[in-house]
């Protein structure tokens, strides 16, 4: 599978979440519309660093304890990196930042949209990554 490295530059252009958390993710090329127009859904536990340096155990489904997810609605993502079986971890330009591991029983991320290669990372994770 491919890191996605493509979703550098993007800017973080909707938050929403319900069961879920999703991040609308967009690049744009002057005068040829949106190179990376691409949602990134978060489906189980996660870690989020907010722009102060504090870590954030966040779970989707969880209501309003999820408002820290908010504070990344126009952040520019500066480096994305996935590891081992598919932990996923974005940066971004005022140095918060979001980590999501495999799940043993659940799909815990997927990457969907134009401009990237769809991921989905599986119950157990997934191997052979490239960048």
């Amino acid at each position: 599978m491919k890191v996605p490295m493509s979703l550098i530059g993007a800017v973080v252009e909707r938050t929403a979440f319900d069961h879920q958390v999703r991040l609308s993710l967009r690049t744009s090329v002057e005068g040829e519309g949106h190179a990376v127009d691409a949602e990134l859904i978060v489906e189980t536990p996660f870690l989020l660093r907010d722009a102060g340096g504090e870590w954030h155990e966040l779970k989707p489904g969880t209501g309003v304890h999820l408002a820290p997810v908010l504070d990344l609605f126009g952040q520019l993502i500066t480096a994305v990196d996935v590891q081992g079986r598919g932990t996923l971890t974005i940066d971004f330009h005022d140095g918060a930042g979001l980590r999501v591991d495999p799940d043993p029983q659940f799909e815990s991320w997927h990457l969907i949209g134009h401009g990237i290669t769809p991921v989905t990372v599986g119950p157990g994770g997934e191997e052979h990554w490239e960048s």
